[in-house]
């Protein structure tokens, strides 16, 4: 039985993943500090094949078992959480990856690191493929978290070339489903809480920018098929249906059926303008592309912050 680890497996991705990786007969070890994730997320696994270590990946951990695999998937990801943690954010792709390429190193584990979209910054090509380089302010607000993961990208690189660890690097984009928190201040939790309350949809600058979102059970499989490939360099995972943010908060007010408005605010400082990803390389080397409609996306997951709100 093949074991695996997965960092930040209590949060909205890393639960979905542990999930995945039990239901293929993998032994699990969930590692988390809980800064940002929730043992609510891997409540309902009930296994002796999973185990739970409370732990901060930036400082050192000894495993006894072997393992196979580890997916670092430990990071804040949300604006909110990288701009109220900035060194703590900072800390994890840069002292907590380092630590985990040690571990991955030592057991001889294959290591995928999840990196984001957010390495392209504000891009000046659309849709951005995995040879664009980015457009990244490096001392704006939001620059520790795209620096932090572009510094984890040349790290994990490193560690291939130079100690020959086998490794993945997945570029995520907007990723939405249930398990996202309910204040998590991405766009799709916003739009549905406040459709959902009867509250005006704040909608940042004219709305004009773009976003492509893909629904959670459609990313953790490209995120799998990664792993499980023989390809070592980065890959885009995300779904290339491009939504304007006002498109979208009409959307989500059109199948909630609330009677909201739509409010504007200031854009926030070096938020993208376009967000849109080429999947030519996750077609042609991993067989993958999203599956699931936004439509249907989005209604299981509002059924879900439906139950949150309404227990």
């Amino acid at each position: 039985m093949k074991k695996a680890m997965v960092t930040g497996g209590a949060g909205f991705l890393g639960s979905h993943l542990c999930d995945l990786l039990l239901a293929k007969g993998f032994e699990v070890i969930c590692v988390d500090n809980l800064i940002t994730g929730s043992e609510q997320n891997i409540a309902h696994i009930k296994t002796d094949k999973f185990t739970f270590i409370k732990h901060d990946v930036t400082k050192p951990l000894y495993l006894e078992d072997n393992i196979d695999f580890l997916f670092q998937l430990a990071s804040p990801a949300s604006p909110i959480d990288y701009l109220e943690l900035p060194i703590q954010t900072l800390k994890v792709g840069a002292l907590g990856t380092h630590n985990m390429l040690g571990i991955a190193k030592e057991h001889g584990a294959r290591f995928l690191l999840a990196s984001t979209s957010e390495v392209y910054g504000d891009p000046l090509v659309n849709p951005q493929s995995e040879e664009y380089w980015g457009n990244v302010n490096p001392i704006g607000p939001r620059g520790v978290y795209d620096e932090a993961k572009r510094f984890a990208e040349a790290i994990t690189m490193a560690y291939h070339r130079y100690h020959e660890v086998d490794t993945r690097v997945v570029r995520i984009f907007n990723t939405y489903g249930p398990r996202m928190r309910l204040n998590d201040g991405r766009v799709v939790p916003n739009f549905i809480k406040q459709a959902l309350g009867g509250e005006d949809l704040t909608v940042y600058g004219d709305g004009s920018q773009t976003r492509s979102f893909c629904y959670v059970r459609d990313e953790i499989d490209g995120i799998y098929r990664l792993m499980m490939s023989d390809y070592s360099h980065p890959v885009n995972i995300g779904n290339p249906e491009e939504h304007t943010i006002l498109e979208f908060a009409e959307i989500i007010i059109r199948i909630t059926g609330s009677s909201s408005r739509i409010s504007f605010k200031d854009l926030p400082v070096d938020d993208p303008r376009q967000r849109k990803p080429d999947i030519t390389k996750a077609r042609k080397l991993l067989g993958w592309e999203p599956k699931v409609s936004l439509e249907q996306g989005l209604k299981e997951t509002i059924k879900y912050f439906k139950d949150v709100l309404e227990p």
